[in-house]
């Protein structure tokens, strides 16, 4: 009885309601006060509009789109709204690294330097001036633990510098960040930073492809994905959803983020955080790491490779630096290794992680459950929208006893 409700469940999830209407008729998890929470954010001007997401074993529970993508237009959202997903574009690049360190391109531990020459010479210089030699190299391990040296594209210093521009290509960008200084020697912190968009870079350097090309080879295609994208073409462009702030007094205004916005391509295909994609879309992602690296019978990484992924991979020394309940996968995302109920509540296991313009993504692996949420929104928590969708998907999914076995 319970896959036939699932079926039946993933049949209705369409996003009218038809998932949590009959959910609540079968005594299954019922997300009407999730969608009337993402419905009040949307009347109180919190956020223009949002879609959401649940799928457990596989079957989608939920799929929910409320508000506009477009206040100007009115154009309503709709579960194919395409959102700018920035950092969780980095969980898709930590998995082409991983295909390829498996198929022997190279090993974790393996120096950058070793395949990009430029790495040969940086040097560490938090204050400034001329620094000296790291303690060691920087690795691969480093790139994807973030325990690199490297800064993130927001810091002075990278601002300062013009470290990051989608109007440069992957070598100039290479040649940028090592030529700016190192803020520690590699594996002694935790500093979330541009490691992913040299990431991009080795993966050209392993393969002799572009990076966008190898990832919708290796991974977008494999996983049927048709709606990620490094950028938006012509015919797209009314499926993406409009960036808004929050101003005093005058409420949601739309910003343009970028210089060189997603709906033109850009020079350079950031693997930290270049890709749009849909909540269906990033689902299907989420759900491949779930069932430990296949989907629908596509296996695109080994079960024990995904297992080591998401889990904590940072040092104790390290760990004790970056404070805090979480730790931190070589899949790119937070690792909760307790159970907490400060904040959004969070069990012991699940992963996850976020973008900055208002998308998060959390998986469940004692409950099998793969949660997305897409806004588009700076800053990108207003309202603590994302706490309390979670706290919200959270009471739902408790369910009757039926549903939780």
């Amino acid at each position: 009885m319970g896959a036939l409700l699932l079926a039946a469940l993933a049949a209705a999830g369409s996003g009218d309601g038809g998932a949590s209407r009959l959910a609540a008729q079968a005594g299954w998890p019922d997300f009407t006060p999730v969608t009337a929470l993402l419905k009040d954010m949307v009347s109180e001007g919190v956020v223009a509009g949002a879609v959401a997401g649940v799928h457990r074993d596989g079957a989608r529970l939920y799929l929910e789109a409320v508000g506009q993508r477009d206040r100007v237009s009115a154009a309503p959202m709709t579960p194919d709204t395409l959102f700018r997903i920035y950092s969780m574009t980095k969980p898709v690049t930590a998995v082409v690294v991983m295909q390829l360190v498996t198929e022997g391109k190279a090993s974790l531990d393996t120096p950058v330097s070793q395949f990009l020459p430029e790495f040969a010479g940086v040097r560490v210089a938090p204050d400034g001036g001329t620094g000296r030699p790291p303690a060691r190299p920087v690795t691969v391990r480093d790139l994807l633990l973030h325990t690199s040296g490297l800064s993130h594209r927001t810091s002075d210093l990278y601002r300062t510098l013009g470290v990051r521009s989608r109007a440069d290509d992957l070598p100039t960008f290479i040649r940028k960040i090592t030529a700016a200084p190192l803020m520690e020697d590699p594996g002694t912190r935790f500093r979330y930073s541009e490691a992913s968009t040299v990431l991009g870079r080795l993966i050209e350097v392993w393969t002799g492809e572009p990076f966008d090309r190898v990832v919708q080879q290796r991974l977008l295609t494999p996983l049927k994905m048709t709606d990620t994208v490094f950028w938006v073409g012509p015919a797209d462009r009314g499926r993406l959803a409009t960036v808004y702030t929050g101003r005093p007094g005058s409420g949601l205004q739309p910003v343009e983020p970028e210089a060189v916005p997603f709906t033109e391509r850009p020079a350079l295909m950031e693997g930290a955080v270049g890709l749009v994609s849909t909540v269906p879309d990033y689902l299907r992602f989420a759900q491949m790491l779930l069932n430990g690296g296949q989907l629908d019978g596509v296996r695109v990484l080994p079960e024990s490779v995904v297992a080591m992924m998401v889990r904590d991979g940072l040092s104790p020394e390290v760990r004790a630096l970056r404070g805090g309940r979480m730790g931190w996968g070589l899949a790119n995302v937070d690792v909760a290794d307790a159970p907490s109920r400060s904040g959004a509540p969070t069990v012991a296991g699940e992963y996850g992680w976020d973008g900055t313009a208002g998308t998060i993504f959390w998986n469940d692996p004692s409950t099998r459950t793969a949660v997305v949420l897409m806004t588009q929104h700076q800053p990108a928590n207003p309202g603590g929208i994302r706490e309390r969708f979670k706290a919200a998907v959270v009471e739902a999914l408790k369910g009757p006893e039926v549903w939780r076995n």
